[in-house]
């Protein structure tokens, strides 16, 4: 199948063509980062009128690298949610104009659904794993028993990793995306600077929380005003490291639970390079398969979108034109949409 997804559930207008929701033909993003920074993060408002300019160029421009024509196209899918409702919408509106003017069928498709399948872009993976989604706004532990079929494991009690990121940067003055600055930052710290708290990592649970170790930076730049200076590199390092070593250590946690030693980490937060090298060495130490997309795949895209649009299209799942946006939607409600297909 020849597909045409759209993405814009956030502050990314994309649009990709994928060939059997696994070869990908044109990947195309639109970033609103630099209209954001001044904001230090995204204006859902803005988001939106900016998704509204973007739309029709991204697509435009998907359908030209990738050689293909619209009326060659089989099928549309969409992020339908979770993420800002105008922003939603916006993808949302142009992916049934574009499946009512083609006459080919639609489909809504979860973006975190997508996040964790965007690595069979690369590699096929083996069902049942465990997957980390980590993100700006998700921090969850799912099973994937296959597409569709998801199980969340455990998930934050408050900030997602990713929000920490860009919550911390903003207090050390970085600019906006702050998970990036702090990763560049981190790379000539000394992660054993300061020792940050790891919430909730002896709890029993495969849950997570970051709020607290927000506020424990805060507490620290008071009592060491000279952080900001030169021991800037130290406390980013020091802060990404307990952050990353509570995300693999609850992951790990998870792995031995379930007894599953395939693993996917995946979201925004799994192009952190110190999230990577603690998963691959937890990985290469307990015998685990480790899958992590490259980061243009980890980063949001429409690309990832139509691994999970391929199969539910294949398998006469479709959306009809009363789709709507859900700011809102837990992976584990997919399953009613499977029906029969096995």
């Amino acid at each position: 199948m020849l597909l045409l997804s759209l993405e814009s559930s956030c502050d990314e207008t994309a649009a990709a063509v994928v060939k059997d929701g696994r070869t990908i033909l044109s990947s195309v993003v639109a970033s609103q980062i630099a209209v954001h920074a001044e904001y230090g993060g995204v204006v859902p408002e803005i988001a939106s009128r900016q998704h509204l300019e973007a739309v029709s160029l991204v697509v435009e421009q998907a359908l030209d690298k990738a050689g293909v024509a619209p009326s060659q196209l089989e099928g549309i899918a969409v992020t339908q949610g979770p993420g800002l409702a105008g922003a939603l919408l916006v993808g949302i509106s142009a992916a049934k104009g574009l499946s009512l003017g083609l006459g080919v069928p639609l489909v809504g498709v979860n973006h975190i659904e997508g996040h964790l399948l965007a690595v069979f872009l690369e590699q096929p993976v083996e069902f049942p794993f465990i997957a980390l989604a980590v993100s700006g706004g998700h921090s969850h532990l799912y099973r994937v028993d296959g597409v569709g079929r998801y199980t969340t494991l455990g998930q934050t009690v408050d900030d997602a990793a990713g929000e920490a990121f860009d919550k911390v940067a903003k207090l050390i003055g970085l600019p906006y995306p702050g998970g990036v600055a702090i990763d560049r930052l981190a790379a000539e710290g000394d992660p054993k600077a300061i020792k940050f708290p790891r919430p909730l990592l002896h709890d029993g649970t495969f849950n997570f929380s970051f709020s607290g170790l927000k506020t424990a930076v805060l507490t620290h730049l008071q009592k060491h005003p000279e952080a900001r200076g030169a021991g800037l590199n130290d406390l980013a390092a020091s802060f990404q490291e307990a952050v990353c070593e509570v995300l693999t250590k609850k992951t790990a946690a998870a792995v031995a639970a379930t007894g599953i030693k395939r693993l996917v980490v995946a979201g925004g937060v799994a192009c952190n390079s110190g999230l990577r090298r603690s998963m691959r060495l937890f990985a290469d130490k307990n015998g685990v398969e480790l899958s992590i997309a490259k980061p243009a795949l980890c980063a949001d895209n429409a690309a990832m979108i139509a691994v999970p649009g391929d199969f539910y299209l294949q398998h006469g799942i479709t959306s009809g034109f009363d789709l709507d946006a859900l700011p809102v939607w837990p992976l584990d409600r997919l399953a009613a949409r499977l029906g029969e297909v096995r």
